[in-house]
């Protein structure tokens, strides 16, 4: 058993509360290598913002759990060597089972994810009960959720949106003792989030009603990547083939953020970045093989995107 708290990680309690409070929200960006982890912790401490590094199931199979464990205690220990003890957080996104939730804790998670969405009202709140006991016996915070997404992110597929029910919410929270509530309300996972002459918009009259109900709780929303358009030009420009890539509009997530959505999950923004770099590079000097010559800029274009999203999405810059 490894203590997050040996390892300087913080749990996502007080932040939440924080950003309830100043009308902006955390980032919680997802990260599987270490040029990802480099450019999340530099552009958080570059612009004072506390962040919550995300794996997914998907990323404990692909970098090792144990791995991704030395990374969180590197991240903190980088972090205080560029400046800053920006407060870390350590999150399973999309726990699906007890067992998954029971082990990140066991490895040194500050936070987890539990995700009942696929299961029937009766049993979602079953499970999450039973992870939130487990869990808080460690002061690990959990992430609940209501609803389901479209899109696909890793092993998390669904073919269409089922909108959280604000009605159910209240009972959900009171039952489960979850700490922070995903909910469903127009986000989607993946690059591929609408088609070219749909609008996409954020149900945020679903988002006030379920305010009314459990107000100045913590509400996270999954899926939130804007696709930049910019960016998908250029990884087209330099030979891929990403048709039809739009997400949501930047300016809904800004006004979602000052209510009291205090997570925000971002992404395929940050896989999209890092491929246009990288694609640049192989396409103008076709004779390089040195990965660092071509993950470096991947990892500098990451760092400026989350930068940005920071400042001008979530509004999260100097809150650390």
């Amino acid at each position: 058993m490894v203590s997050y708290k040996d390892l300087g990680l913080v749990n996502t309690r007080e932040m939440f509360a924080r950003a309830i409070e100043g009308g902006y929200a955390i980032p919680a960006f997802n990260f599987n290598n270490m040029e990802q982890m480099q450019a999340i912790i530099s552009a958080c401490v570059e612009t004072k913002s506390p962040v919550i590094l995300q794996v997914s199931s998907g990323a404990r199979k692909y970098a090792n759990q144990t791995l991704l464990r030395y990374m969180a205690q590197g991240a903190v220990e980088y972090a205080k060597e560029l400046g800053s003890a920006i407060p870390i957080v350590l999150h399973l996104d999309h726990g699906d089972s007890f067992e998954i939730c029971k082990n990140c804790i066991e490895y040194g998670f500050s936070s987890v994810m539990i995700d009942g969405s696929h299961l029937s009202y009766e049993e979602n709140v079953a499970l999450t009960r039973k992870v939130v006991e487990y869990a808080h016996q460690y002061d690990v915070t959990v992430e609940g959720e209501l609803g389901v997404l479209a899109g696909v992110e890793d092993d998390v597929k669904a073919e269409h949106h089922t909108y959280t029910q604000p009605q159910e919410v209240e009972d959900f929270v009171k039952r489960t003792g979850v700490d922070s509530l995903a909910i469903s309300i127009g986000t989607s996972h993946g690059a591929f989030k609408f088609k070219p002459g749909q609008k996409p918009e954020i149900r945020l009259d679903i988002l006030k009603e379920i305010e009314k109900r459990i107000p100045g709780f913590p509400i996270v929303l999954h899926g939130s990547s804007s696709v930049p358009q910019d960016i998908v030009a250029e990884i087209n420009h330099y030979g891929g083939k990403l048709k039809d890539s739009i997400g949501i509009p930047e300016e809904q997530l800004r006004e979602a953020s000052k209510s009291a959505v205090c997570k925000i999950n971002i992404d395929s923004d940050g896989r999209l970045a890092m491929t246009a770099a990288i694609r640049k590079v192989l396409t103008e000097k076709p004779d390089e093989f040195d990965p660092r010559k071509y993950l470096g800029p991947a990892r500098d274009k990451l760092k400026e995107l989350y930068k940005h999203k920071v400042i001008n999405v979530l509004g999260s810059d100097n809150k650390a």
